[in-house]
């Protein structure tokens, strides 16, 4: 009999395909089977819809924004990814050393320090790094750019962090504080030499001074 017009008709799911469907793609996994290439760039995807979000990188389209700061994302993992920073979440500990990040990535790369792994090296000296954010600082001392430089002096560093560290003889501030003394300074190396003197550790020894003797 057929349905009335106010009866709703349900079309039954062929679950026999969705379950095939699953295993094939599954089987693309297990095998490795890339059969999805980037026409751009050549990298290889198992499944379609990867490669639909990868192309947005080429695009230059970045549909996902932050609501708390405005930045965009190509893909929507990866907008929640950034959202955790706002929230303060750090759902991923070191197991080494209980530190926590807001990204999975961040802790792959953190955790190369313990298994003192430096995998990104300098072409120019050889130097190694952990990250490729400090190779790239790095790089900046063969390249002689100091592209920051104090408003109060004209001195230039290759870094921003360096800048500011600078930027505090000019402020007076010293956050780093001896916990022996009280004395202050304006950078953590300058508290950890001065601090030498309460251990009444001496490393640094004269050569000619022991031949003398």
């Amino acid at each position: 009999m057929p349905a009335s017009k106010d009866e709703r008709v349900v079309i039954p799911v062929d679950k026999t395909f969705i379950t095939m469907k699953k295993a094939r793609r599954r089987q693309r996994i297990d095998s490795g089977d890339r059969s999805f290439m980037c026409d751009q760039c050549g990298k290889a995807f198992t499944r379609n819809s990867s490669l639909k979000q990868h192309k947005l990188i080429h695009t230059g389209i970045k549909p996902f924004s932050c609501d708390q700061c405005g930045r965009h994302f190509n893909h929507n993992g990866s907008l929640k990814q950034h959202q955790l920073i706002h929230t303060g979440v750090k759902p991923f500990t070191c197991d080494q050393c209980g530190r926590c990040f807001n990204q999975k990535g961040s802790l792959k790369q953190h955790q190369l320090i313990h298994i003192r792994v430096k995998p990104f090296s300098c072409d120019q000296c050889g130097k190694c790094f952990n990250y490729v954010s400090s190779l790239k600082k790095h790089r900046l001392v063969h390249t002689g750019l100091k592209a920051f430089s104090c408003d109060q002096c004209g001195k230039c560093f290759n870094h921003n962090g360096s800048l500011k560290r600078h930027q505090l003889v000019h402020t007076g501030i010293k956050p780093f504080s001896c916990d022996q003394c009280g004395q202050a300074f304006t950078h953590n190396s300058k508290l950890k030499k001065h601090q030498l003197i309460h251990t009444g550790l001496k490393p640094f020894s004269c050569d000619v001074w022991k031949d003398f003797h």
